[in-house]
C-alpha cells in the first residue's frame, strides 16, 4: 500500500505494500548493499548485557563460566534466522505470527493467542530493563564529564533519544547505529588485545578453566540473566524482525504467487537476510568476549564487583588498571557508544511493538499508517522520560538490567516454539530450512525450556 504524502512525494508502507518485487542479489558482495537490520539490532545486543552483565559475570566467577558466555551468544541466532525467515516470506509481522499459535483467551475485540497477554504483562520488566540501560549510558557520561552529576547526564541522554528518534525513520537510525556500532566494537577489540600485554593477559590455563563447562551454582542467578541478554535476547530477536520489513525484504519478495520466480526471489531473499545474521553474531561476538576477559582477568582478581552508582566508574578498572589513568577516556566513549546505541535501538524497536499490539487486540486498522507512525513517535517521546524516572527510583543499573534479562530469558522457548510450529503450519515446505536445522532449533527449544524452569525456580520463585 501507497499512504500519505511526505514533500509531496508517496510513501510506501512497508507493513502492507507488496508491490517492491526485486530480484535477489546473486553473489555475496552484491548482497552486502541489502543488509542494514543487524546493524541496528547489533546496537542492541551489543550493550547492557554485555558490557554491565557479562563483565559482572566475569568479575565474581573468574574465568570458569567463558564456556556459559560463549553459548549465550551463539545459541539464539539460529532461532533469530529461521523466525525472521517466516516474517519475510509469510508477510507477517511478528505479533502477527504470534497470534496464530494455538491457545486462544479473551480478547476485547476477539479471541487473541496467548502469547499477546504474556507480552502485556511484560511489559514492565522490560521498561525496567532499558531504564537500566539508561542510567548506565548516563553514569558513562558522567564518567567522562565529572562536572555531570550521573542523574542529570541520564537526563541528557534520555533527551537526545527523544530526539534522534523523534523522525520515526528507519534510514536515520541506520546511519546512527552503524557509527555507534562500528565505534564500540573497535574501541572494545583494541582495548582486550592490549591488555595481552599486561599482568592481566589471558593465559592458556585461563582458556583451559573456561572451556571445563563447570557450572557454580553460587552465581545461578546472575548467569541466568546473561544467559537472557547476552546474543540475540528474546526482545532484539522479535525486534529485528520489524527492521527486516522496514528494509523491505518482504516487499521484495511479494506475495506468494506459486510461481517459480517467486520461489527464487524467497531463497535469494533467504540468504540475505542469512548474510545479515551472520554479521550480527561476528559483531557480538567480537564485542562480547573481550568484556568477559577483562571482568575475569582484571575485577575478578582486584575483588570488585559493579553496583548502584558506582556501577561504569567500578567497570572503568577493566581499563584504568591495565592501561593506566589515560585509558579511562577510552572506556567512557565505548561504555557511552555501547549503552546509548542499545538505549536507541531498545526505545525504536519497542515503539514498533505498540501498534501491533493495538492491531492484533483489535483496536487499530493495520492500513492507518498515520496512526502507527504517531503511535511509534509518541512511544519514543514517552518512554524515554519513563525510563528516566524508574533509574531515577532504583539508581542501580545492574538490579534495572537483571529484571529485563530474566524476563527476556522466560520468552526464549516461546519464540524457539513458535519458529517450528509456524514453519511446520505456516511456512511454505519449499521455502522451509532442512531437517538439520529444524532437529537444532528443536534441542534449541528443550534446553530454553529447561533454562525457563530454572529462572522460574531459583529468581521468580526465590
Amino acid at each position: 500500500m501507497i499512504s500519505e504524502k511526505k514533500d509531496g512525494v508517496a510513501e510506501i508502507d512497508p507493513y502492507t505494500f507488496t508491490g517492491n518485487v526485486q530480484s535477489p542479489p546473486a553473489t555475496w558482495r552484491a548482497r552486502l548493499r541489502y543488509l542494514g537490520p543487524s546493524l541496528i539490532i547489533s546496537g542492541s545486543i551489543v550493550g547492557s548485557g554485555e558490557l554491565i552483565l557479562t563483565s559482572s559475570l566475569g568479575a565474581v566467577a573468574g574465568f570458569v563460566l567463558l564456556w556459559w558466555v560463549l553459548m549465550s551468544c551463539w545459541i539464539k541466532s539460529l532461532v533469530q534466522a529461521e523466525l525472521a525467515r517466516y516474517i519475510i516470506v509469510s508477510g507477517d509481522t511478528y505479533l502477527r505470527a504470534l497470534n496464530r499459535l494455538p491457545g486462544k483467551l479473551w480478547g476485547p475485540k476477539g479471541p487473541v493467542s496467548w502469547p499477546i497477554w504474556l507480552g502485556l504483562i511484560a511489559f514492565i520488566p522490560g521498561i525496567m530493563g532499558v531504564s537500566g540501560i539508561l542510567g548506565g549510558a548516563g553514569q558513562a557520561l558522567s564518567l567522562l564529564f565529572p562536572v555531570i552529576d550521573s542523574r542529570w547526564a541520564t537526563a541528557i541522554v534520555a533527551i537526545a533519544t527523544v530526539l534522534i528518534l523523534g523522525s520515526g525513520g528507519y534510514k536515520s537510525l541506520e546511519r546512527v547505529m552503524l557509527f555507534l556500532v562500528l565505534s564500540f566494537t573497535l574501541i572494545t577489540l583494541v582495548c582486550a588485545i592490549l591488555m595481552q600485554f599486561t599482568q592481566y593477559q589471558l593465559t592458556s590455563a585461563d582458556l583451559i578453566l573456561g572451556m571445563s563447562f563447570e557450572f557454580p551454582m553460587e552465581y545461578m542467578v546472575l548467569a541466568l540473566a546473561v544467559y537472557g541478554y547476552t546474543g540475540v535476547n528474546s526482545g532484539e530477536t522479535s525486534t529485528y524482525t520489524y527492521w527486516c520489513i522496514e528494509k523491505g525484504y518482504p516487499g521484495f519478495i511479494g506475495e506468494n504467487d506459486n510461481r517459480d520466480a517467486w520461489l527464487h526471489r524467497a531463497r535469494g531473499w533467504v540468504k540475505v537476510l542469512h548474510m545479515d545474521v551472520w554479521v550480527t553474531l561476528v559483531i557480538l561476538t567480537c564485542a562480547t568476549l573481550p568484556f568477559y576477559m577483562l571482568g575475569a582477568g582484571v575485577l575478578h582478581e582486584l575483588g570488585e564487583t559493579p553496583d548502584g552508582l558506582e556501577t561504569i566508574s567500578v567497570l572503568s578498572n577493566m581499563f584504568t588498571r591495565t592501561l593506566g589513568p589515560w585509558a579511562l577516556w577510552v572506556f567512557g566513549l565505548g561504555a557511552f557508544f555501547i549503552l546509548f546505541s542499545t538505549t536507541l535501538a531498545a526505545v525504536a524497536g519497542g515503539g514498533r511493538f505498540v501498534p501491533d499490539y493495538l492491531i492484533e487486540l483489535g483496536f487499530l486498522e493495520r492500513q492507518n499508517l498515520v496512526a502507527r507512525k504517531g503511535i511509534i513517535r509518541g512511544y519514543a517521546l514517552l518512554i524515554p522520560v519513563v525510563s528516566l524516572a524508574l533509574y531515577l527510583l532504583f539508581e542501580n543499573p545492574v538490579f534495572l538490567v537483571t529484571i529485563g534479562a530474566i524476563t527476556a530469558a522466560l520468552f526464549l522457548p516461546i519464540q524457539s516454539g513458535a519458529t517450528l510450529y509456524l514453519h511446520h503450519r505456516h511456512l511454505d515446505p519449499q521455502i522451509r530450512p532442512g531437517k538439520v536445522v529444524t532437529g537444532f532449533i528443536s534441542l534449541i527449544f528443550l534446553f530454553q525450556l529447561f533454562m525457563g524452569y530454572l529462572v522460574i525456580r531459583y529468581v521468580v520463585l526465590a
